[in-house]
């Protein structure tokens, strides 16, 4: 696989490049700009090779606009925003007549049936757009979608730069020698969940499971989940990952009982609970868990994110980033509470993915998609 590095002197060259930023916008405000920012280093790099960068993202399921986004790049680079059509004659001449040293970005390309369909037509037209494509969305490499894995047969293709940093921290994780090796997950989803739970519970000293995916595990363990959401249909897998002695459940919980927020330990929970975080306790031994290791892999808040039960997920990033474990973190909303504990650059033991499903496939089968294309 080719680094954006090996691009030659590009000399006015068009170079298509696909980002994510699929980003949480507010009233035309953008409220987490992690993943625009982790495409600057190539961005910068293809117009220090004089090339001209044109950006294609989504944002939604394409009914959005990327007008936003635009907005915010424009703070730091001379941009042009292409609403037209990727199929119109036009859009050629407008690309040739964009000054050097300008960036171009494309709207939504989730506007478009073939992006998702990966249709080869649509995925060509892109492509007669520019000579050279790098691939620096990470985040979306586990789709098999024209703009991430089609283009890439018509076109000269390298990783960018956030793309390159991603395979090689990830990479780290599954060819790991360094113990002990604490990996933690949280969220919900299992069913995406149950590869990595199989493979990190024969690779990893400790499993610690948190997040919402807890509740099913205390359900199977025998323990009252109260009005706790649960996802049914997974007994056979939990009861033997259970079986499993590196596998480990939070001591105690938060629970909402009668307007109120309290910890208690699993078998005092109540039929009109609801579990939204893990405990203090569960807190200081998971913590005391991360202090001794060498490598911790977490992925997803250990308690009801939206809802704003981050207390413990806080708690567990101060733990991570005062260590000195090696430390990967899956983005998505657990590196939304890391970033504000501290600007994480600053932690060079600390690694935050861009990634959230693509972390999380990554780790359990070691490429994606649009990874292997790229080979």
């Amino acid at each position: 696989m080719k680094s954006i590095k090996s691009l030659p002197a590009l000399k006015g060259a068009k170079v298509l490049v696909r980002v994510d930023y699929n980003v949480p916008i507010v009233n035309n405000k953008i409220r987490d700009v992690r993943r625009i920012t982790s495409s600057f280093e190539t961005i910068d790099t293809i117009l220090k090779k004089g090339g001209t960068p044109i950006l294609i993202a989504h944002l939604g399921d394409g009914s959005a606009t990327l007008r936003p986004v635009a907005t915010f790049l424009s703070k730091t680079y001379n941009i042009v925003f292409i609403t037209h059509d990727v199929n119109d004659s036009h859009i050629h001449s407008i690309i040739e007549q964009v000054p050097k040293g300008t960036i171009i970005l494309l709207e939504n390309i989730r506007h478009y049936e073939g992006e998702e369909k990966n249709d080869a037509k649509f995925a060509k037209a892109l492509s007669k757009l520019g000579e050279y494509f790098v691939n620096d969305a990470f985040s979306v490499s586990h789709r098999k979608h024209a703009s991430v894995v089609g283009i890439a047969k018509y076109l000269p293709s390298f990783a960018g730069a956030q793309m390159q940093k991603e395979i090689t921290a990830l990479s780290s994780v599954l060819n790991n020698k360094k113990h002990p090796f604490v990996f933690i997950l949280g969220g919900a989803k299992f069913e995406t969940k149950i590869p990595l739970l199989k493979r990190f519970a024969a690779l990893a000293d400790n499993v610690v499971i948190t997040g919402a995916i807890m509740n099913s595990f205390y359900k199977e363990a025998g323990f009252a989940v109260g009005k706790s959401v649960v996802e049914d249909g997974f007994s056979k897998q939990i009861t033997t990952l259970l079986k499993n002695p590196v596998v480990l459940l939070p001591a105690d919980c938060l629970v909402i009982r009668d307007e109120k927020s309290i910890a208690v330990t699993p078998d005092e929970i109540q039929s009109h609970d609801v579990i939204v975080d893990i405990g203090p306790q569960s807190v200081k031994l998971i913590s005391d868990k991360i202090a001794k290791a060498k490598l911790v892999v977490w992925n997803g808040p250990t308690g009801w994110y939206e809802k704003g039960y981050v207390k413990a997920t806080t708690a567990l990033a101060k733990a991570a980033i005062a260590s000195k474990a090696q430390t990967i973190i899956g983005g998505g909303d657990t590196g939304a509470v890391i970033e504000k504990v501290l600007k994480y650059e600053d932690a060079k033991h600390l690694f935050v993915s861009t990634g959230g499903g693509a972390t999380l496939e990554y780790l359990a089968n070691g490429t994606l998609p649009g990874i292997t294309v790229l080979k």
